[in-house]
Parts: structure tokens; sequence; C-alpha cells
């Protein structure tokens, strides 16, 4: 199998990462009329705007985690063959669609706040998002399979340990998507929050660095 650098597949991705991110402000639209707008009637139109600029935030958020993620993953992932680029594509797929549940999510939300379907299409979304980045992870970490020879093992176990129950918290998510879609936005927000953070690194035993004493000889000290 036909192993190369991942140079092209990281600027690739950046590239849709980038598309997808700028697409979510055109779910913002300035009022059709703005000459005719009172202060009053520009605060309310500003009021019936938030549930699209809560959905853009919050989207926002997501996908510029996602990609902060990404590109941690591409710190200790050093080479790609062809499942990995299908992996890849399979997660920024994800990515470009995220846009349209959150224009669907915003609009619905501004006429029909008692409606949950949009909520649980872009709640479930971000499940599809959760379980794509593990199959990533995953298949490029499967016995250090494509990651750097000099990958810091604690930081992989951190990762994969930060992955193993996104599916999961998400799914959870869908759930109350069902009951209350704010509730849902929020929780999804929070989420995005948490995977912003590098995962806990549990170190049970100190690291050992070799030094070297006076006379050139190596001797480990904890």
């Amino acid at each position: 199998m036909e192993e190369k650098g991942t140079g092209r597949l990281e600027a690739f991705s950046d590239g849709v990462f980038a598309v997808a991110i700028t697409l979510l402000i055109l779910n913002i639209q300035a009022p059709t009329t703005p000459d005719s707008l009172t202060d009053s009637a520009l605060l309310d139109f500003f009021h019936r705007q938030w549930p699209t600029l809560i959905a853009f935030v919050t989207s926002f958020a997501t996908i510029g985690i996602m990609w902060i993620n990404h590109h941690r993953l591409f710190t200790h992932i050093k080479r790609t063959d062809n499942n990995l680029l299908v992996f890849n594509l399979l997660l920024l797929l994800v990515i470009i669609f995220i846009p349209f549940p959150t224009a669907l999510l915003a609009q619905q939300y501004a006429t029909h706040p008692e409606m949950h379907a949009a909520a649980m299409l872009y709640s479930g979304t971000n499940v599809l998002l959760a379980i794509a980045f593990n199959l990533l992870w995953r298949y490029a970490s499967y016995k250090n399979r494509l990651l750097d020879p000099k990958a810091d093992f604690h930081s992989v176990q951190a990762i994969t340990r930060q992955y193993r129950f996104g599916p999961l918290l998400y799914l959870i998510v869908l759930a109350f998507a069902w009951l209350s879609a704010s509730v849902s936005v929020i929780l999804i927000l929070l989420l995005a929050v948490f995977y912003a953070l590098p995962g806990r690194q549990l170190r049970t035993v100190p690291e050992k660095v070799e030094m070297k004493d006076d006379e050139g000889e190596e001797r480990k000290e904890g």
C-alpha cells in the first residue's frame, strides 16, 4: 500500500474548512428595506434574528474547533494512504454540509420554535461529524499505522480517550433536540468548547529523561 506525506491532504482540507465556515455568514441577512427602519424597528429585527445569530456562532465554533482538532491530529499523522484519504473525505463531506442544517434550524426556530425536526437534523449532523473524526483517527493511530514514529505516546492516548465518547455524547444531544431545540444548540456549543481543549495526558509513570554526567556517561533521571 503506497504511503505519502500529508501536505496535499492538509492543504485541501484547510480549503474545505475555509469554504464551509465562510458559507455560514450567508444565513445572516440585512434588512431588505433599511431606509424605512426606525431604531425600534431595527432593534425588533435584531431580536427576531437572534436564533440565526446563535446558530451561526455555534456552527462557526463547531467548524473552527474541528479545524483545530484536524490540525492537532495531523501533528501526529505523518503518512497517508488511500483509506485515510477516503476517511478524510467523509469528514469533509460532513463539514461542508453543516451550513445547510444551520440555515434550516435558524429558519424553523424563528417561525416555529416548538418544532424540533430541524434541531434533530442539526444534532444528527454533529453525530456524523463525531463518527467521521473517530474513523479518521482510529484508522491512522491503530498500531501507529500512519503516525510519526516519534509521536508522543501519552498525547496519542489522550486524543483517543477524548474522542472515544464523542458519538455517544452527540447522540445524547440528539435526544435533547427532540425535547428542546435551544437546549440542544447550547449543548453542542459546550461540546465544541470541550473539544477545543487538548486531551488530558494522564501520566502514571514519570517520563525518563536521558542526561549526561560530567564524564560523558549517560544516565536517566525521573
